[in-house]
């Protein structure tokens, strides 16, 4: 793993041209090694060096669209900017150099650079590979480029991002809103979904944190891409096409929950990364915001993912009692896309067309979170106040209610603790891309 970090180093910093003194380094492989003549080693330090690189910095996101969405706080008191420039604090803005802004932008980028550098290695490789071995390493480049634009768009929303990053000196034009971007990353999805639905054959590379999802190696990895084709779809508000994707995605109604792909951690042993959303109690403090226990049904189990601390923790004009909980351990597994996601989808999908089984759907949630049958209006706006909230409470601290409600004009919905405070729509494109 060693070799793999030091050659990312070079892969990819920022997305801006800059001058940088050529470093040699014959005891590691480099760029140019792997972007022609790559053996079949090569390829395979690439696939598993890229399950690698989508972690780092991957806590940014979550924190930040967890945070702004007032999911939780950070009360740890480690940087102002966490209780002031997130909340919007007297009417301020996101700052487009700042860390918060920067450092899940470029580490998305960063892991698109690496995915693009293992295509550009397939395509100029030594190695004796099968059509259907190369199609899979192409479609599994394409998922994760897919995945990882998909975060930032979700962050940059209306700023757009760029689509079109292979040409590291002519980089493609910024899009032009959200949806654009949506129909861009839908594209590269599906042709990465059409690269990996060939004669199944083994993946070159263990795959990690995807072994929960059945079938072989791509077969999982296509089910994998089509599940985040659904996000995609209803982000789109194309419904049809949401539940589409999910008739060959991993998603079953009767399933475990938990069922899904996964950032897969080793803790902090070795040349491993812990996994950062696993949060020590008494040190790293944060809080569920109080409106997410207090707003929730009684009986609800999906309350255990905070740990009440007996105490409550104030900064800043801010308070919580409740530690948030996604994770047993450093070693855990986090969250990318699970079946229960899957399942609030089709029932999201299924408003408006069939709202039978947008409750059977509902149900299914439910009932596994310990409540009682939905027994609510059988309208559309009353389902899809069900389905927020069931999305509220299923996919808490995995990066989904902020996007949510602005998906759905609901901001205001997003409570204000302090005078002066607001709800960011967006983050601003970093300083460095306006160039």
């Amino acid at each position: 793993m060693k070799k793999i970090l030091l050659t990312f180093l070079v892969g990819f910093v920022g997305l801006t041209s800059c001058n940088v003194d050529e470093v040699l380094n014959p005891n590691s492989p480099t760029v140019e090694s792997f972007e022609s003549g790559a053996t079949l080693a090569d390829l395979q330090l690439l696939g598993q060096g890229l399950q690698a690189v989508i972690r780092n910095d991957m806590q940014f996101h979550f924190w930040t669209t967890s945070i702004i969405g007032r999911e939780y706080l950070d009360l740890r008191g480690t940087d102002p900017r966490y209780t002031s420039e997130l909340l919007g604090q007297n009417g301020g803005n996101l700052d487009s150099q700042g860390f918060l802004t920067t450092r899940s932008y470029f580490g998305r980028y960063r892991s698109v650079r690496n995915a693009i550098l293992l295509k550009t290695a397939v395509a100029n490789t030594v190695a004796s590979l099968t059509p259907s071995q190369t199609n899979a390493l192409i479609g599994f480049a394409n998922t994760i480029i897919g995945y990882e634009m998909l975060l930032e768009a979700t962050r940059q929303y209306d700023n757009g991002i760029r689509l079109d990053v292979d040409d590291i000196t002519n980089l493609g034009p910024f899009t032009g809103s959200f949806q654009e971007s949506l129909g861009g990353i839908k594209s590269i999805l599906d042709e990465g979904f059409g690269q990996l639905s060939g004669p199944g054959e083994p993946m070159i590379f263990d795959l990690n944190g995807f072994e929960s999802i059945p079938g072989s190696d791509v077969e999982a990895l296509a089910q994998f891409n089509r599940a985040l084709a659904a996000r995609v779809a209803i982000y789109q508000n194309d419904k049809s096409g949401a539940l589409s994707a999910l008739n060959n995605s991993f998603m079953d109604m009767g399933g475990d929950m938990n069922t899904g792909g996964y950032y897969s951690f080793g803790g902090a042993t070795g040349n491993d990364l812990p996994n950062p959303l696993f949060y020590v109690p008494g040190v790293d403090n944060y809080m569920a915001h109080p409106s997410w226990a207090d707003e929730a049904e009684a009986g609800d189990t999906r309350l255990s993912k905070v740990s009440e601390t007996g105490s409550t923790i104030t900064l800043d004009g801010l308070s919580g009692s409740a530690l948030v909980s996604l994770y047993p351990s450093n070693s855990s597994a986090a969250s990318i896309i699970r079946n229960e996601e899957l399942i609030l989808i089709a029932a999201e999908a299924n408003i408006g067309g069939n709202n039978t089984a947008a409750v059977d759907a509902l149900n299914v949630i439910r009932v596994a979170s310990g409540l009682a049958p939905y027994s609510g209006g059988m309208d559309d706006a009353s389902l899809t106040d069900e389905v927020l909230k069931q999305r509220r409470y299923s996919l808490f601290g995995e990066g989904h209610r902020w996007i949510d409600l602005r998906r759905n004009n609901r901001l205001d919905q997003i409570p204000l603790d302090r005078a002066g405070d607001k709800v960011h729509v967006q983050f601003p494109r970093p300083a460095s891309e306006n160039g």
